[in-house]
């Protein structure tokens, strides 16, 4: 996820990490750790944590498609969620795991405190590396879908499709336009996950338009051009409203009927829960029937038995 404007006070809080020593005297004191380009402030019970995250970026610098980045990075990592909250801001929203802020070369992210929803930390500072090493070939151009979406390629979010494969939105609605994919970020926590699914799903599609480059002849032309169309004009021949097209029309035919069935499997199993009541009753009610019916058949056997030796016994002896 990438930050916004509060950059300065995040900058403020930082830097009075960085002044704490490494070999610090106090036991609960911040640390500091430097591997290559990356500097990661961090608290001693994540000690373990900050020097895997570190060696694992080091390990695997490089992003799809994009010169091998340089720029000095610095990685924050929060002893709890109170300090995570502090860290990233008033505006970063309520479900958000980590935070880039690519103007100053940051990122804040959960410690090992952070709930099963952040997700495993490796990939998710991978996914906020991403952010930073498209920030630093292109700037500002990307908008907010084709940021997410890229990272998330970067990181290799696989299951950001299996939310599109459950999303009945895709089978009634459709798939949304670029413009209305952009805007979805602002909403809860549901619509930023389908965004985020939709996002990753969009710079798929367009990276397989080029099967042997992907998107390395389109970043350079996006980078020359500053214009988005223009570059996807000049590296896939179409038009960006061609290619939204394009993504909505592949989206819908891949994951829309995957979504309905999946919506149909629920809801059978929904009318079977709810109908198993009824269903037991039932069963009840004939099994009662049918022990009736058997007792009142079996009544009536020796009804008739007894019947008959009466009879038998009223004839008397033969004259």
């Amino acid at each position: 996820m990438r930050g916004g404007g509060r950059a300065v006070a995040l900058a403020i809080v930082v830097a009075l990490l960085i002044r704490v020593p490494f070999a610090a005297a106090q036991d609960d004191a911040p640390r500091r750790f430097d591997s290559g380009r990356f500097t990661i402030v961090y608290y001693p019970q994540d000690d373990v944590l900050a020097r895997a995250l570190v060696k694992a970026a080091a390990a695997n610098d490089s992003f799809p498609w994009l010169p091998r980045p340089r720029q000095r990075v610095l990685i924050a990592v929060a002893p709890d969620a109170l300090r995570f909250r502090a860290w990233a801001g008033s505006d970063a929203p309520e479900w958000g795991a980590a935070l880039a802020f690519p103007d100053s070369r940051r990122i804040v992210l959960q410690g090992r405190r952070a709930s099963s929803d952040a997700g495993d930390p490796i990939e998710v500072l991978r996914h906020e590396l991403a952010h930073l090493a498209l920030h630093e070939a292109l700037g500002n151009r990307p908008p907010r879908w084709f940021d997410e979406g890229y990272a998330s390629v970067a990181a290799r979010e696989w299951r950001r499709d299996d939310i599109l494969a459950t999303n009945v939105a895709l089978a009634v609605r459709g798939t949304p336009s670029l413009e209305q994919l952009e805007q979805a970020f602002q909403g809860g926590s549901v619509a930023a996950q389908s965004a985020y699914a939709l996002s990753y799903r969009a710079v798929t599609e367009l990276a397989s338009l080029d099967p042997d480059r992907g998107l390395t002849l389109f970043f350079q032309y996006w980078k020359e051009r500053s214009s988005l169309d223009a570059a996807v004009r000049q590296a896939f021949g179409m038009t960006l409203a061609g290619f939204e097209q394009l993504f909505q029309v592949r989206t819908r035919r891949r994951y829309g009927a995957l979504a309905l069935f999946a919506d149909l499997s629920i809801a059978m199993l929904v009318l079977t829960v709810l109908t198993l009541p009824f269903v037991f009753a039932r069963r009840a009610r004939d099994r009662r029937r049918l022990e009736a019916l058997l007792a009142a058949d079996a009544a009536a056997e020796k009804a008739e038995r007894e019947s008959a030796l009466a009879a038998l016994m009223s004839e008397g002896p033969p004259g």
